[in-house]
């Protein structure tokens, strides 16, 4: 914005320093007319009237260069609005495919916490109404995790090795039996991995 006020600016400048060379363009070509058709016959105004058109001439110079001098400035501007352009154009298109990436994600989420939720429910179905709500309590507590795998002797909920006594518990408790973590309290899930 700041870039297109500048140039903005600077054509409004340049088109009031061009208007004044005209006018002064202008008023030198009567000047000379006059000068030019003899109608002025006296020494002293022939005299005024070419220092006049001289003065004039150096006036449209002086106009001149501030003409010239303002088209760089309005240039470097143009210029400097055709970068900044480009590079918002270069950025908005990295947002818009940003946003598309985004959006796919978003999609392929929602799939699949959908998918995930139905499987849930379908599981969730077959296991006994206490064990389900002990489960759901513990997640609630535990921040969504109310059931870690027991691996190689340790809680992957806590990532603390269980002591020896709690291990032989374990061995000796019956395959059906819920058993839980001393330190996270999270139900313990016992693979062949666990280490018993």
């Amino acid at each position: 914005m700041a870039a297109q006020t500048e140039e903005s600016d600077c054509a409004r400048e340049q088109t009031k320093a061009e208007q004044d060379v005209d006018q002064v363009r202008q008023r030198a070509a009567r000047d000379q007319q006059r000068l030019d058709s003899g109608a002025i016959t006296s020494p002293k105004d022939l005299e005024n009237l070419q220092r006049e058109i001289a003065s004039l001439a150096k006036r449209q110079g002086d106009l001149e260069d501030v003409v010239l001098e303002v088209m760089e400035r309005r240039e470097s501007a143009q210029e400097r609005v055709a970068e900044l352009t480009e590079r918002v154009g270069s950025v908005q298109a990295k947002i818009d495919d940003a946003t598309a990436r985004r959006d796919a994600a978003f999609e392929s989420l929602d799939g699949e916490a959908a998918s995930v939720t139905k499987e849930r429910e379908v599981i969730a179905g077959s296991v006994p109404a206490d064990l389900l709500k002990l489960y759901d309590k513990l997640r609630e507590q535990q921040g969504g995790i109310g059931a870690a795998k027991l691996y190689q002797r340790t809680c992957q909920g806590c990532r603390q090795e269980l002591a020896i006594t709690e291990l032989s518990e374990i061995r000796a408790a019956a395959p059906d039996t819920v058993v839980r973590c001393e330190n996270c309290r999270r139900i313990l899930v016992r693979t062949s991995e666990s280490g018993l």
